[in-house]
């Protein structure tokens, strides 16, 4: 796997939810917790983020924000952004649709968004901004309104496998927003280190050979030499981008790797421990409860546990 699609893998809590509505002249509470998407389908509104000026959004502009802030929708800009106990329903399905009152022209949204769990989060979600505006233009990103069609269509009219597709389409519509910004939007990258990093040639093949295959014996210099620097220069660079020392980003990446296999498999312990890269199920443990303050067998009960309860409501 590539850097984008490991972020996107890690930072899943539960399902994927989205829903498409309709409204006139509603005003959308503070929403807590969740890395949210929001596409204008049809008409136009403001996006009252939680710091910083309001944002008006037209057919076709899409918004991702990753930190789970809080953040409004309004007809009118003025509206004050008030706490709200209001959120999505656990039971309300991973997908819905729905078509609210009120008066004024209609607006058509689509809000998808991913429950977070702050413990998981991958480093360079974290050097995202609060929110990330791709406006839309004739022409510009068709991958991106492709998705967003095949999504609202999936949701209004539901058919075999759509759970499938619709949790398949939100993770490559995640995917797309982020090649946009790390990828074609070269004027941000001064803002964030892993963008610089993504963009570097040497880190940047470093980092694939890192999150293809954990489990290798990798060294400074082994790193060194797939990046094509020096065993020094390429510790300096690695660490200036990426906020981290080569090695000490691989035993993270790891750990990371090793959550999820816990969390997503039955494979023994044993097992995980050298699929990513321990020789022994001692020396993984102790490095696992290091990283996450519980050995591995514990970390996995509990995920079984939490799962069972979101599966009752």
């Amino acid at each position: 796997m590539d850097v984008l699609s490991d972020v996107v893998a890690l930072m899943r809590t539960g399902e994927p939810r989205s829903v498409r509505i309709s409204w006139r002249g509603q005003d959308f509470p503070p929403v807590q917790g969740t890395t949210s998407i929001q596409v204008v389908l049809r008409g136009a509104c403001w996006l009252l983020p939680p710091e910083g000026e309001p944002i008006a959004l037209s057919v076709g502009d899409v918004v991702f924000l990753p930190h789970g802030d809080g953040y409004g929708l309004a007809g009118d800009p003025a509206t004050p952004l008030t706490a709200s106990a209001c959120g999505a329903r656990e039971d309300a399905g991973s997908f819905t649709s729905a078509s609210l009152g009120g008066d004024g022209a209609e607006t058509v949204t689509l809000c998808c968004g991913y429950r977070l769990d702050p413990g998981r989060a991958h480093p360079l979600l974290a050097s995202l901004p609060a929110v990330i505006h791709l406006p839309a233009r004739l022409g510009h990103r068709p991958e991106l309104r492709t998705v967003v069609d095949l999504l609202a269509g999936e949701i209004d009219d539901p058919r075999m496998g759509v759970d499938t597709v619709v949790t398949s389409l939100l993770d490559t519509l995640l995917l797309y927003i982020l090649r946009a910004w790390f990828g074609t939007e070269a004027e941000h990258c001064g803002h964030s280190a892993w963008a610089a990093a993504l963009g570097d040639p040497a880190v940047g093949r470093a980092l694939d050979a890192i999150h293809r295959d954990p489990a290798h014996r990798w060294t400074v210099a082994s790193l060194g030499a797939r990046a094509g620097l020096s065993r020094a220069a390429f510790a300096r660079r690695f660490t200036g981008l990426v906020g981290q020392p080569p090695l000490t980003y691989l035993t993270w990446w790891r750990l990371a790797t090793a959550a999820r296999l816990l969390r997503e498999s039955d494979a023994p312990v044993a097992e995980v421990a050298g699929r990513v890269g321990y020789g022994s199920e001692f020396a993984f443990g102790n490095a696992f409860k290091r990283e996450y303050g519980v050995s591995p067998g514990r970390y996995r009960r509990a995920g079984c546990a939490r799962n069972r309860v979101t599966r009752s409501r």
